[in-house]
């Protein structure tokens, strides 16, 4: 039983799940007409939006896209997010310093690869332990990978700090540097990504990677490859991860610093899919959105109401209570998140205009 067609493996997945492609297809067509949008905001938007709001919200996005792909559909737990947008970030870096010739793209692909074998060596162990023991060994992860950065001088060019400033950014001689640069750059990045994910999810991969998050047991005995399927899901996962953190650093930062993906990181992109939808394209630019724009509008809000009276780190206190409770929230009334919430309400307007 060394291989299984696609129409077997879709036989076997849960109706729950053979229900998801539509979703997605749906919600990928969303969120490609979203990035068609996001397109023109340079024409309108200010250096603030660009910087402050909109480059942030594209890379939180592609992040969130890498963990779904890992959580949401292969079902398989990690708690590493941060250490491998860090291993992208400083690789993408080594890539541009000791090989300039390399163009931007290519360093940001391979930057993308090197993040990815990573978490191919760490989703070694998915294939004896699952559940709170993986989320576990890719906690280890984590801190491993922070204390590699900071200890050891190589990845950082031996600079005193362990922080290093970004290269430049250019493509085919044109300077990216600039806030409409950064944004556009993102932007393919993100664009490009989104529609090879959405048509590796719609793919016997993707199949596979439902069967083994529903019943892998079940799937392993009618012969769904579930050793390769698994490490497949830790490969592509980290390899958007690591993508999106050279992003991070380069686009947004303007620096390489481990203390900037650390475990905090790894909660804020589990946070995205736990509010966005588990197995949802849609779903990560939605909960990206959220955590993104929301702390912007509490400020708003704080500052219209007290004056600038709360202490900021009391704010920045209420501010995670209150992402907590709204996590516990969607947990027991809307496990699906805010994807499933946009679809219900898209069919009810819908049905409503048909009348």
């Amino acid at each position: 039983m060394s291989s299984v067609s696609s129409n077997a493996i879709g036989d076997f997945v849960s109706p729950r799940a053979a229900n998801r492609p539509p979703h997605t297809i749906l919600g990928a067509g969303l969120a490609l007409a979203a990035l068609g949008t996001l397109a023109a905001v340079p024409l309108m938007a200010n250096d603030y939006w660009l910087n402050a709001v909109l480059i942030p919200f594209l890379i939180m996005s592609l992040t969130g896209l890498g963990l779904n792909l890992l959580m949401g559909y292969a079902g398989q737990a990690s708690l590493g997010t941060g250490g491998f947008m860090s291993v992208g970030a400083y690789a993408t870096y080594n890539l541009l310093l000791r090989l300039p010739e390399l163009p931007l793209p290519v360093s940001l692909l391979l930057g993308g690869v090197i993040a990815g074998l990573v978490g191919l060596i760490a989703g070694l162990l998915s294939l004896r332990i699952k559940g709170f023991y993986l989320v576990a060994s890719t906690l280890a992860t984590q801190f491993f990978l922070e204390w590699l950065f900071n200890q050891y001088g190589w990845f950082s060019n031996y600079s005193t700090s362990s922080s290093i400033s970004a290269p430049r950014l250019a493509i085919l001689g044109h300077d990216l540097s600039s806030p409409t640069g950064r944004y556009l750059l993102t932007l393919a990045t993100v664009a490009v990504v989104t529609v090879i994910a959405v048509r590796l999810v719609r793919s016997q991969t993707g199949l596979t990677w439902m069967a083994i998050r529903d019943m892998d047991t079940a799937a392993e005995v009618i012969g769904i490859p579930i050793a390769s399927g698994k490490l497949k899901a830790f490969f592509v996962s980290s390899l958007i991860i690591g993508i999106a953190g050279a992003l991070w650093a380069f686009a947004y930062l303007g620096t390489v610093d481990a203390r900037s993906f650390n475990l905090d990181r790894s909660f804020q992109v589990m946070f995205i899919i736990i509010l966005g939808g588990m197995g949802s394209i849609v779903g990560n630019y939605l909960g990206a959105a959220f955590m993104i724009l929301l702390p912007i509008l509490l400020d708003h809000i704080a500052a219209g109401l007290f004056g600038g009276s709360i202490d900021p780190g009391q704010l920045e206190n209420l501010q995670k209570a209150f992402f907590g409770g709204l996590i516990i929230w969607f947990l027991i009334k809307e496990p699906n998140g805010l994807a499933a919430l946009a679809a219900r309400l898209g069919s009810r307007l819908s049905a409503s205009l048909r009348r």
